[in-house]
């Protein structure tokens, strides 16, 4: 064993005849850690002590447990140091400080390029220079971030540019490229879409907007409150914002029918020319509820079950048909008490069973299931 130990740490040597005190280095990757091993008189490796130098502790930081383990179970001093090599060579591979650090042009070049851009527009910038988060404004006033991912060998490598948009953001880049040709693709980016963020910035301003509760610039549905347990969902087309969107209607049969006819039969009235909200108030005939004229409280009904609003982002979107009722519920919830009443039956993706609250027949879907169940 002593030999072996000898081959594979030369620099950890016994201190004392007994041979259970351990002091010295072992080596990983051409770099040396001070290390100590107290073994017990009976030499048990799982009872031994380990004391680091406070490189070893920052590099073993997250992986203690294993140590311990590989400690606990390593039949003698020799496998254990082996594994314990293993894990920090593990450890380095995996440390941020290990990543090459860019040369002193790329800090230059960098300072340059934001020189020449404006340091106004730089919002944020990370500790390693590699991550900025640079500021626009679109001719309507909006204000609007990119982060900007730069490579290594920045400005040979295209950086990695993401902002919260409704379409991707593609940017050209070739070696003489800069930030200021990123800001520049950035804001003429942003003026294409002006024309959809106008339609959407219209229905939240005028409108009572059930989902997305705090919709971002990526956006591009609103599920809108018509009345009481009735809504519509509209997804705004991003290239041609103020022709008719996808629509759907929410609510009990008995309400959404008219509401869905009329739709169809006025969709011919859809003028371009107009905003989509004009358009659907004319299609639907309908007036929205505003902020200016009712709480946005009397629309937020809870769930019969669960008598909460939200559930894990959900509202309640599944109502009892019957007129005189008309309680709504979490199609989960839904779906969970029809399951559990004898007298209910699926077919298919469809559960069949009665309202909690009125005994009426009412349907609800399988809820989707979550891929990390």
């Amino acid at each position: 064993m002593e030999r072996l130990l000898v081959k594979e740490s030369p620099l950890l040597l016994p201190l004392n005849k007994e041979k259970t005190i351990y002091d010295g280095f072992i080596t990983v990757q051409e770099r040396d850690f001070r290390i100590r091993i107290l073994l017990p008189p009976d030499h048990q490796v799982k009872l031994a002590k380990l004391h680091c130098c406070w490189q070893l502790k920052q590099l073993l930081r997250g992986y203690v447990h294993i140590v311990k383990r590989r400690l606990h179970h390593s039949p003698d001093l020799v496998s254990f140091v082996l594994e314990l090599k293993t894990v920090l060579e593990v450890a380095l591979k995996s440390r941020t400080e290990c990543r090459s650090i860019p040369p002193p042009k790329y800090y230059s070049q960098l300072i340059t390029e934001m020189e020449d851009l404006g340091w106004d527009k730089l919002v944020f910038i990370d500790t390693e220079f590699r991550t900025l988060r640079l500021k626009a404004e679109d001719s309507s006033g909006r204000q609007h971030v990119v982060t900007v991912k730069l490579k290594p060998k920045h400005p040979l490598e295209a950086p990695v540019c993401t902002a919260d948009l409704p379409v991707p953001l593609a940017m050209t880049w070739t070696a003489q490229s800069s930030l200021t040709h990123v800001h520049t693709q950035f804001l003429l980016l942003l003026e294409s879409l002006a024309e959809f963020w106008a339609v959407l910035d219209e229905i939240d301003q005028k409108t009572w907007v059930l989902e997305p509760e705090k919709p971002s610039r990526a956006d591009t549905m609103r599920r809108i409150v018509i009345g009481n347990n009735v809504s519509i969902k509209v997804e705004v087309n991003t290239r041609h914002p103020n022709m008719l969107p996808e629509c759907c209607l929410l609510g009990a049969d008995h309400v959404v029918t008219p509401l869905r006819n009329k739709l169809n039969s006025n969709m011919h009235l859809w003028n371009p020319e107009c905003s989509v909200l004009q358009n659907l108030r004319d299609v639907l005939e309908i007036e929205f509820p505003s902020p200016a004229t009712h709480e946005k409280s009397s629309f937020s009904v809870e769930c019969g079950i669960c008598y909460s609003y939200r559930l894990n982002s959900d509202i309640p979107d599944q109502v009892c048909n019957d007129s005189r009722c008309g309680q709504p519920f979490h199609q989960a919830c839904l779906y969970e008490w029809l399951r559990g009443i004898p007298s209910s039956r699926q077919s298919f993706s469809i559960v069949f069973g009665e309202c909690p609250y009125c005994s009426k027949p009412i349907t609800v879907k399988c809820p989707p299931r979550n891929p990390e169940n």
